[in-house]
C-alpha cells in the first residue's frame, strides 16, 4: 500500500512510455523522466528544508507538473502535501495555513502570498522552473516505506457550512481508492485523461489521475478549464476518459467546438460532485459519449460506485452498485437498515475512507461511528441493489409532516424547457413548517410564470413538493469545486414570486 514507489516501478518496466502531457507548453514527460524529477523534489525537500515524515508541505498553485512531482516525493518520504485553495481569500488561507502548520509552503509567481506561520518557510514556484530542477543530482536520498497508516495528503473541504476541515487521506486510502477505481471502472495502461479539475480538489487527484498513475495510463494536465480547449484535447489526444462537473459539461455542450470535435475515442464520461440533468448527458450521446453517474465524497475517495454502461443507458439517475473492496449501508434515524425503496442516509467501510478530520477528534468521531463512515447523504436502493442518490441530509426538509428532498424537485424543474439551473432550499412557512423556494436560471434570461412552473411540477411531484417561492437569477453562486453553494442562497432574504 506504499504509494511512493508508483513511478519507481514504471520507470523501471516501461521507462519510455508516456505518463504526462502539459497542456500550457506542450510538454510530455516519460515515466522515467517524472520519476526522475520526483527524485530531485525529495532531495530538495530533504537538503533544503529538512522534510520529514509527518511535516506538511503546502502549495498554492494552479495544476502543474511540479504539483505530481511534489506528492510523488512526499510520499516517498512520508511528508504531507497540503494542496491551497488558489480561489481562497487571505484570511480563509490563513486559517487553513494555522491549522495545518506545514513546514514550507510553495506559492506560484502571480498568486498572492497568503499569511503564514511564523515556522513556515515561504517558497516561489515557477512551473516549468522548479527549485529542484536544473543539475541537483536525482537519486533517491534515503530508502524509505512510510506505513499504510501514515498520512499523505490533507484535503480541506469548501467550508460551505462553517470552517473547512481537513480531510486525511493516508497512503491505505488513495491505494485502495485507485485499486478499487482500476478494477470498477475497467481501468487500463491504455486509457488517458485530460485533469481539468482542480489539484485542492479531490476530483483532480484521486477520479483518475493517480488511479491512472498507478495503472500506467496516461494523464493530459492543465492549469485552468476552458470549455473549447478541453474538447481539443479530447480529439488531438485520442482521450479515452473524460471527467468533470455537470457546469463544466454543460459549458463544454454550449462550446462552439462541441458539434465539430471529434469524441469517438472516448469509452465514457464520468459526471460527478452534483447531479447532472438528462438533457444534459442526452447531449453527449448525440454526440456518440456514452455517460456514468459517479458518487463520492473527499473523505471516502470520490469513487464509490460503478455501473455498466448499458446499465446507465437505461437508469441515468442511479449511481451504480458498490465498488470493489466496500461495504455499504442505508440506514434510518436510529442505526437500522433501510428495505428497498426506502431512503436513508449512505454508510461506508472499507480501506478507502479517510484517517479523519486533521486536528478534530470530535468531529472524526461524529463521523466514523463503530467502523462506518456517515457521510451525510441520502439515498434510497432499489430491489436489485441499484443505487440512486437523493439529496443531502442536511437540506432536507419538512413540509406539513412530509420530508421534502430538494435534488428531486430540482431534477423536476430541470426538465422544464426554459429552466437551466436550479437550486431549492427549505424556508419557513407559517402554515406548513417549511416550504420550498426556488432559485432558477432560464435559457433566454427571462422570468417563467410562477404558475407555469408550478403545474409543471404537479405533473411529477406531490403537491407538497412543489416551491412556493420562484426566483430568478442570470448565474447562481458556485463553491470552488464546482458545486451551487446553497448556504449562500438560503442566507438571501425572501423575494420574488411566492404564494
Amino acid at each position: 500500500m506504499y504509494v511512493g514507489d508508483w513511478l519507481e516501478r514504471w520507470a523501471l518496466l516501461e521507462p519510455r512510455r508516456e505518463a504526462l502531457v502539459i497542456s500550457e507548453d506542450g510538454g510530455r514527460h516519460t515515466y522515467g523522466e517524472l520519476h526522475e524529477r520526483t527524485l530531485k523534489a525529495e532531495r530538495w525537500l530533504i537538503e533544503e528544508h529538512r522534510v520529514a515524515e509527518g511535516d506538511r508541505v503546502a502549495v498554492l498553485a494552479k495544476n502543474s507538473t511540479e504539483h505530481l512531482e511534489l506528492f510523488f516525493a512526499c510520499a516517498r518520504l512520508g511528508a504531507i502535501l497540503v494542496p491551497l485553495n488558489w480561489r481562497l481569500a487571505g484570511p480563509e488561507l490563513a486559517f487553513i495555513l494555522t491549522d495545518s502548520t506545514p513546514r514550507i509552503v510553495l506559492v506560484e509567481k502571480g498568486q498572492t502570498p497568503p499569511p503564514v506561520p511564523a515556522a513556515t518557510t515561504m517558497v516561489e514556484l515557477v512551473p516549468g522552473a522548479s527549485p529542484w530542477g536544473g543539475g541537483r543530482k536525482s537519486g533517491s536520498a534515503g530508502p524509505r516505506r512510510p506505513g499504510e497508516a501514515v498520512p499523505l495528503m490533507i484535503l480541506y473541504t469548501s467550508g460551505t457550512t462553517g470552517q473547512p476541515k481537513g480531510a486525511v487521506l493516508t497512503h491505505r486510502s488513495i491505494f485502495w481508492n485507485s485499486i478499487n477505481t482500476s478494477l470498477s471502472w475497467d481501468l487500463s495502461g491504455s486509457d488517458s485523461t485530460l485533469t481539468h479539475t482542480p489539484f485542492f480538489h479531490t476530483g483532480g487527484w484521486n477520479v483518475l489521475t493517480l488511479p491512472l498513475l498507478h495503472r500506467g495510463g496516461r494523464v493530459v494536465l492543465t492549469a485552468t478549464f476552458d470549455a473549447g480547449k478541453a474538447l481539443g484535447f479530447v480529439e488531438r489526444e485520442r482521450l479515452t476518459l473524460l471527467f468533470a462537473v455537470p457546469t463544466m459539461f454543460d459549458m463544454m455542450r454550449q462550446a462552439p467546438e462541441f458539434e465539430r470535435t471529434r469524441l469517438d475515442s472516448l469509452r465514457f464520461a464520468i459526471s460527478g460532485g452534483a447531479p447532472c440533468p438528462d438533457d444534459l448527458s442526452r447531449s453527449f450521446l448525440a454526440r456518440g459519449v456514452r455517460f456514468k453517474q459517479g458518487y463520492g465524497l473527499t473523505e471516502v475517495g470520490p469513487n464509490c460506485f460503478a455501473i455498466s454502461l448499458a446499465e446507465a443507458a437505461e437508469h441515468p439517475d442511479a449511481v451504480g452498485y458498490p465498488i470493489h473492496n466496500e461495504t455499504v449501508r442505508v440506514v434510518r434515524d436510529d442505526g437500522t437498515d433501510c428495505g428497498p425503496e426506502e431512503i436513508g442516509e449512505l454508510v461506508l467501510s472499507g480501506p478507502h475512507v479517510c484517517a479523519g478530520y486533521w486536528n478534530r477528534p470530535q468531529t472524526t468521531a461524529a463521523a466514523a461511528q463503530g467502523g462506518w463512515f456517515h457521510t451525510g447523504d441520502l439515498v434510497r436502493r432499489d430491489t436489485r441493489g441499484l443505487t440512486y442518490i437523493v439529496g443531502r441530509k442536511k437540506e432536507m426538509f419538512i413540509s406539513g409532516g412530509e420530508n421534502v428532498y430538494p435534488a428531486e424537485v430540482e431534477r423536476v424543474l430541470l426538465m422544464h424547457p426554459e429552466v437551466v439551473a436550479v437550486a431549492v432550499v427549505g424556508v419557513p412557512h407559517p402554515k406548513w413548517g417549511e416550504v420550498g423556494r426556488a432559485f432558477l436560471v432560464t435559457e433566454h434570461g427571462r422570468a417563467v410564470p410562477a404558475e407555469k412552473l408550478k403545474e409543471h411540477c404537479r405533473q411529477h411531484l406531490a403537491r407538497y413538493k412543489v416551491p412556493h417561492h420562484f426566483e430568478f437569477r442570470d448565474k447562481l453562486p458556485m463553491t470552488s469545486s464546482g458545486k451551487i453553494a446553497k448556504a449562500a442562497l438560503a442566507a438571501e432574504p425572501l423575494t420574488g414570486t411566492r404564494d
